[in-house]
């Protein structure tokens, strides 16, 4: 038989099966359609049922609730529910309209009869309500009789309900056997077509079609399950699958290429979503260590393959010190001076070794003619240097996976987080000091006070107040003026900051007054820290605009807890004391009396 021949059989058969196949489905649609209008059609009959059934049982409900809350509103409501009923038939007629058969509306019919029976025992006991006779009312409503006639037309209406469910399910049944035979019969056409065609392929074309198409489809395959590692073959036929193949060919190199942009876009996302979370914990910080830490949590996660450290400036030794680092860097100092950091010379951020070559910095612990792939990025926020985020590749890596313009942001992050810190330090160190001693004021002082006296009495240990008053302060203002006894405040505080181990535990109190916080010491050694403080303070010798100020002395009263006074009355017991020194001729330290004193006076 001539190769046209069997084209020619084999394209008719595949018409034929083709229409047959397309007839089948058409059938199991239908018959689909056919299962969801009875699925339709019984939710409607559902709906239907339900407001029937409550229909029903509402004038009992009403008339119960009359005479168990003898609220006039439920009288009301089943007069007006009284009224508005309609014959059986008519309150069924929209059930025959929705589908439900004779003998279903018959038995619901029986329902409603029986229920509307109850209209009359209903009256009979709303009247013994109106009379008085509540006994003969809960009779009739709440009795056996009436409960076993509600329970018949409760079970009519299931009965009802029964026989709708009975009759969908069977619906429901028989449509999806026709489906189902229907669908089989479409996928057996379908199947003897496909199996025609593949004979048709496998003798008409095996060689010049099969082959290079079998070859393509493996390879469509793998590109379709994003597999762009497979190679399209080679084919210089010039027709339809040497077309394919070029079209597969340049398919393939755009999934690479939409492969990598996804890729970078993963990456872009990830660093966006880490600089982000991380610019909220530093936001969240309340201290430079706190910073830190976040900085060295989240640094090496933003850029894996670097190490590096983070300097802060130390504007009292100007210096870059580190704060902390990641990765182990081998190449910069722990400490170096700003002037040793080009980017810091700049203001902007600097890599020796990056796309252009340049003059490494001289905190890199390099040797002769060495180069090293470094970057130095400044913490500038307002014009000001507040520190440098230095990087170096890791332990065997080489190249820099994270782009230098996250770096960049994440320094911009680091140093306006910075910025804010020590913004923050001085705002507080202005509302909680002295300006004119440098002592803390007396609104620290409230803060500390408590602090201190929770944690002696936590680890169960004495807390001393020295309260000092310079004495004859008023003869330094009107003898030399106001900048003289600005002068002997500043060096009382001088001396009284040097006398203690932490200089916010002296405070300036008020005016010429000073008090000290000595936590841990006993009576006795605070007396002789208080000695100490006044013989420092009698041996000063001042002077302003060449005239000598004379003699400057202290008056100290000190108090201990728990020895003289309570918690509570630590600073006041100090202030007695004071008042003593004052009074017993100044330039001297009174001990408050202690508690034993006390009592026996």
């Amino acid at each position: 038989m001539r190769l046209a021949t069997i084209t020619n059989w084999a394209y008719g058969a595949t018409l034929v099966l083709t229409l047959a196949s397309g007839t089948t489905m058409i059938l199991a649609s239908n018959a689909q359609n056919s299962e969801r209008e009875a699925v339709e059609q019984r939710y409607r009959l559902d709906r239907a049922t339900s407001a029937l059934g409550s229909e029903v049982f509402a004038l009992s409900d009403h008339a119960r609730q009359y005479l168990n809350s003898d609220d006039p509103t439920y009288r009301i409501l089943y007069e007006h529910d009284l009224a508005a009923l309609t014959a059986v038939e008519g309150r069924i007629s929209h059930l025959r309209d929705v589908g439900a058969k004779a003998e279903e509306l018959k038995v619901l019919k029986q329902a409603i009869d029986w229920a509307d029976a109850l209209h009359d025992e209903q009256r009979a006991a709303l009247a013994a309500h109106g009379q008085g006779d509540e006994a003969t009312a809960r009779k009739i409503l709440f009795g056996a009789e009436y409960e076993r006639e509600l329970d018949r037309a409760r079970s009519a209406i299931e009965r009802f309900q029964g026989l709708l469910d009975e009759r969908t399910e069977a619906q429901v049944a028989i449509a999806e056997q026709a489906a189902k035979a229907w669908k089989t019969a479409s996928e057996v056409a379908l199947g003897i077509t496909g199996l025609l065609f593949l004979c048709v392929l496998f003798f008409v074309f095996r060689q010049r079609v099969l082959k290079p198409v079998v070859r393509l489809s493996d390879v469509v395959n793998r590109l379709a399950a994003q597999d762009y590692g497979a190679e399209p073959p080679n084919l210089s036929q010039i027709d339809e699958i040497g077309d394919m193949a070029q079209a597969i060919r340049v398919f393939r190199e755009n999934g690479l290429e939409r492969q990598r942009l996804e890729q970078e876009r993963d990456v872009d996302k990830r660093l966006r979503d880490l600089l982000s979370r991380m610019t909220q914990r530093m936001q969240g910080c309340d201290s430079i260590a706190g910073l830190t830490e976040v900085v060295r949590r989240f640094v090496p996660e933003i850029a894996p393959e670097l190490a590096g450290r983070l300097y802060l400036l130390d504007t009292a030794r100007n210096a870059l010190v580190e704060a902390c680092n990641w990765g182990g860097p081998a190449r910069s100092c722990n400490e170096f001076a700003p002037s040793a950091c080009w980017a810091l010379r700049r203001g902007a951020p600097h890599r020796p070794a990056g796309a252009s070559i340049d003059v490494p910095c001289d905190h890199l612990d390099l040797a002769d003619d060495e180069h090293c792939d470094t970057l130095c990025l400044p913490l500038v926020a307002h014009g000001e240097r507040f520190g440098l985020l230095y990087f170096e590749p890791g332990q065997g890596d080489d190249a820099w996976s994270t782009a230098e313009i996250y770096l960049t942001m994440l320094a911009e992050n680091v140093g306006l987080a910075v910025a804010n810190l020590r913004l923050r330090e001085q705002l507080r160190a202005m509302a909680m000091g002295d300006a004119l001693t440098g002592l803390a004021n007396r609104r620290h002082l409230d803060m500390t006070l408590a602090v201190v006296l929770a944690d002696a009495a936590r680890q169960q240990q004495p807390v001393t107040c020295l309260m000092a008053d310079v004495d004859r302060f008023k003869g330094f203002n009107d003898r030399f003026g106001h900048d003289a006894g600005d002068l002997v405040l500043r060096e009382v505080g001088t001396v009284l900051r040097g006398a203690v181990r932490d200089a916010e535990l002296a405070f300036r109190y008020g005016g010429e007054e000073f008090l000290v916080l000595l936590p841990g010491l006993s009576a006795d050694q605070a007396l002789a820290r208080a000695e100490q403080i006044r013989q420092r303070v009698g041996a000063l010798e001042l002077a302003h605009e060449g005239h000598s100020l004379g003699n400057v002395s202290l008056s100290i009263g000190l108090a201990t807890t728990p020895q003289h006074c309570p918690p509570d009355r630590l600073v006041a017991a100090a202030d007695s004391a004071l008042l003593r020194a004052k009074s017993a001729g100044r330039d001297r330290v009174e001990v408050a009396a202690s508690r034993s004193q006390q009592s026996a006076a």
